[in-house]
This record gives C-alpha cells, sequence and structure tokens, in this order.
C-alpha cells in the first residue's frame, strides 16, 4: 500500500456545519499514541455527555472518577468509538465545543491530525494513521542503529590496536633473527679463517718433515717443535668449533623466543577475538536474535533438579554486589513496586524519573544488563527517549507489568545469571522457578543509596 502523505495545512474537520462521516474500517492494531490520544479524548467527553449519547458498555466507565477514566476504561472507550457512529458523533460534537483543537488540529502534529482524520471518517485518516506508524518506527531503528555502528566503531579501533601490537612484535623477533643470523656468519667467517690457517700449518709441517728427512737427526727437534704446533692450532680449531656450535645453539634460541613471542601474540589476539565475540552476542541480543547456543549437556540431565527457591533469594547488599559483578548478568526491575516502597510521596512521574537515574548510575558503575518494568495504565504518552543504560519497558493496555517480567525471565536462556527486584511474592515465587535471583525492593533501594 501507498503511503500517502497528508498536505501540510489542510484543517481535518473544520466548521461546526461539518458532519461525522462514516469512516473506513477501523484498523485493529491502532499506532499507541493515536489510541491513548482516543481514549484521553473519549474520557473527558464521556462524563459531559447525556446518557442516552453514552453506549451501555461505557455506562460504567462514565461513573468513574474523571482520573481513572482514561486510565482504566481505555479499550473500552475506543472500542465504544470504532463500534458506535452515534457516540463517536456525540464526542466530535462535544469538542467542537470544549476542545475545538481536537477536531482542527494544527497540521504539525501527526498524532492529533490522524486521530481527527479517525474520528471524522476521513478518506485519508490509513494514510496519517500510517505515517504516525512509520515516523515511530523509524525513530526507533535509527537509535537501535546508531547504538550498533557505534559499538562496531569502537571495536574496530580496538582490533586495529591489537594488530599495531602484533606487527610490533614481529618486527622485533625479525629483528632478533636478523642479528643472531649475522653473529653466525661472523662465526663462519672465523672457523673458514682457522681452517686456511691450518691448512697452512699443514703444509708447513709437511714441509719441516721433508726438511728433517733430508737433515737428518738435526732437525728432528725442530719437527717436533712444528708438531706441537700443529697440534696447538688444532686445538685451537676445535675451541673455534665449539664456540661456532654454541652460536649455533644461541640462533636456535633466539628463533625460539621469537616463536613463543609470536604465540603469545597469537593468544592475546585470540583473547580479543573472544572479546569481540561476546560484544557481538550483546548485539545479538539486543537486537532480539537470540544467541544460537542453547541449552549446555549439564542442563539436560535427568534424575536430578537444579537447586532454587529460597537459596535465590537476596537479603543484603553485599550478596547483590556480588551477583551484579558476574559477567553477563541481567537485573530486571519491577518499577512501582521499588519506588512505592522507597519514595512513595512522590508523584508517579517523579517516581519513575529518580528510579531511572539512581539505576542509569548503577549501570554505569558495573556490567550488568538493566531492565526497568513499569505498568503502562495511566501512562498517556510513553517517554521516547532512551536512559544511558536502562532499557524502560511500559506494559501494554491490559497488561500487568508482573506478566511482562515473567516473559523477559522466560525468554532468557538458561544458564545466564538473572536478578529480579521485587517484593511481590507471586512474582519472586515465578521468576525463582526459572532460576533467577530475587532481591526485595528495600534491598535495592539500599544498594542504590551508595551509588
Amino acid at each position: 500500500m501507498e503511503l500517502v502523505e497528508p498536505v501540510p495545512g489542510a484543517e481535518i474537520g473544520s466548521g461546526a456545519e461539518c458532519a461525522v462521516a462514516e469512516p473506513p474500517v477501523w484498523p485493529e492494531a491502532l499506532p499507541d499514541p493515536v489510541r491513548l490520544r482516543l481514549a484521553e479524548l473519549g474520557a473527558d467527553a464521556v462524563g459531559a455527555l447525556p446518557p442516552v449519547d453514552v453506549p451501555a458498555s461505557l455506562r460504567q466507565v462514565a461513573r468513574f472518577a474523571p482520573a481513572k477514566r482514561a486510565r482504566l476504561g481505555g479499550p473500552t472507550i475506543v472500542a465504544a468509538l470504532r463500534a458506535h457512529v452515534g457516540f463517536r458523533t456525540a464526542v466530535v460534537q462535544w469538542a467542537r465545543e470544549h476542545r475545538v483543537e481536537a477536531v482542527e488540529p494544527p497540521p504539525d502534529d501527526p498524532v492529533a491530525v490522524a486521530t481527527a482524520a479517525l474520528l471524522l471518517g476521513e478518506p485519508a485518516a490509513p494514510a496519517h494513521l500510517e505515517l504516525v506508524a512509520k515516523r515511530a518506527d523509524d525513530s526507533a531503528l535509527r537509535a537501535e542503529r546508531d547504538a550498533a555502528l557505534a559499538r562496531v566503531g569502537r571495536l574496530e579501533a580496538e582490533l586495529a590496536a591489537a594488530r599495531a601490537r602484533v606487527a610490533e612484535s614481529e618486527g622485533a623477533a625479525d629483528r632478533a633473527r636478523a642479528e643472531g643470523e649475522a653473529e653466525l656468519e661472523r662465526l663462519r667467517k672465523r672457523l673458514r679463517e682457522q681452517g686456511v690457517r691450518l691448512r697452512e700449518a699443514k703444509d708447513a709441517a709437511a714441509a719441516a718433515q721433508v726438511s728433517a728427512e733430508r737433515a737428518g737427526a738435526d732437525v728432528a727437534a725442530e719437527v717436533a717443535a712444528l708438531t706441537e704446533r700443529v697440534q696447538r692450532e688444532q686445538e685451537r680449531a676445535e675451541s673455534e668449533r665449539a664456540r661456532a656450535a654454541r652460536a649455533e645453539a644461541g640462533a636456535a634460541l633466539a628463533r625460539q623466543a621469537a616463536r613463543e613471542a609470536r604465540q603469545a601474540d597469537e593468544v592475546r589476539l585470540a583473547l580479543l577475538v573472544d572479546t569481540v565475540d561476546d560484544a557481538v552476542a550483546g548485539l545479538r541480543r539486543e537486537l532480539m536474535l537470540g544467541d544460537g547456543r542453547g541449552p549446555r549437556p549439564a542442563d539436560l540431565v535427568a534424575g536430578a533438579t537444579t537447586a532454587s527457591g529460597g537459596a535465590r533469594r537476596v537479603d543484603d547488599p553485599v550478596h547483590l554486589e556480588r551477583l551484579l559483578a558476574l559477567r553477563a548478568v541481567h537485573l530486571i526491575v519491577d518499577g512501582y513496586n521499588v519506588t512505592k516502597t522507597g519514595y512513595s510521596d512522590l508523584s508517579l512521574a517523579d517516581q519513575r524519573e529518580r528510579l531511572i537515574r539512581q539505576l542509569s548510575a548503577l549501570a554505569a558503575r558495573t556490567s550488568a544488563e538493566v531492565t526497568l518494568v513499569f505498568d503502562g495504565a495511566g501512562v498517556v504518552v510513553v517517554p521516547v527517549a532512551k536512559p544511558r543504560g536502562v532499557r524502560v519497558m511500559f506494559s501494554d493496555p491490559g497488561v500487568l507489568a508482573d506478566d511482562v517480567i515473567r516473559s523477559l525471565v522466560a525468554d532468557e536462556p538458561r544458564g545466564r545469571p538473572l536478578v529480579v527486584a521485587t517484593s511481590d511474592k507471586a512474582v519472586a515465587d515465578a521468576v525463582r522457578d526459572r532460576g533467577a535471583y530475587t532481591v526485595p525492593s528495600a534491598v535495592l533501594l539500599m544498594r542504590l543509596g551508595r551509588v
């Protein structure tokens, strides 16, 4: 389906005489901002409409306090707007009288434009809804892409530095090898010179022997002297050969040292590759691609059960500190359970902001992955900005944060260290059965107080 961009400046449903047209079929899944805007507008209108204009499914919701209508009856209000043209017409008429910006929105607010187009049954409503959904998806994808590119850049820089160190080590080994070979060549040259001398001495001895034979007894002593000299030269030659052998052994040791240095560099490079592999595994988890490992053999042994229950309850900050120091640990926090334990006097928005700030500081000081889960009921607009080091999640309408926490624990691979911060006994028992450690909210707050 081709997406049609709304014309900038076009007013939707302007003028009191504009009636609500029969809309196209509403999509089953509305973008969250549009759905929340519809629930808020319907909640404000249903308390002021005459009972005859309120569908039977909303009469109980109309009796709620104004602050609770959108939070508790949001899905019912949106369903009534989808199903009842008369109720939708009454809401539009009420909006023209009390909240004209809801039916005549500014063109620079895509969410308001899509909401008004849907209420008024504009033919362009599907295009506006698609535009809102596309912009939200594009924003999330750009943020994930930028974070992934930054991590890859850092890893490439570390790999280049490791390669430079390996090249430097290889250069040092080459220099040592060249020096050893030069020394060996010098010793071989000296050995050749000694051989020449030895041959000259032998020739001289032979000549002396001839002279001795000719001279007879008078030159016997000189022959003996020459023989002794030859023996000394031979001993010196043997000594030179021994030195040459030692030099050869030294060169062999130098080559062995170079090989060992190269092997050590290869080990360091392998460690770096393992680090890169761990980073890629973290990226796979971020993109929800799975880790590709599956269960370990020890997880499949029959006849035994992994210890769980009370042994996995953490009752002091020191034990919690040791868990957060584990490699690849994942800390999951039951948001409102913690904030209402520690600072219930603040508004819900201030409670969320304070807990997010404290968990960001904790994540910066540890290697833990941190996920914070809040109940989505009552949150009109989900914050878009992602805090540093903390994944913030809001449960969908009709879904409790407790169920989201159980799903997070169930989706993690067996064997990964998990820590769940909650004082809800049902949640704690459920996640301990899945192998997670549980931390009461008060213990987590004591640890956060030291950040």
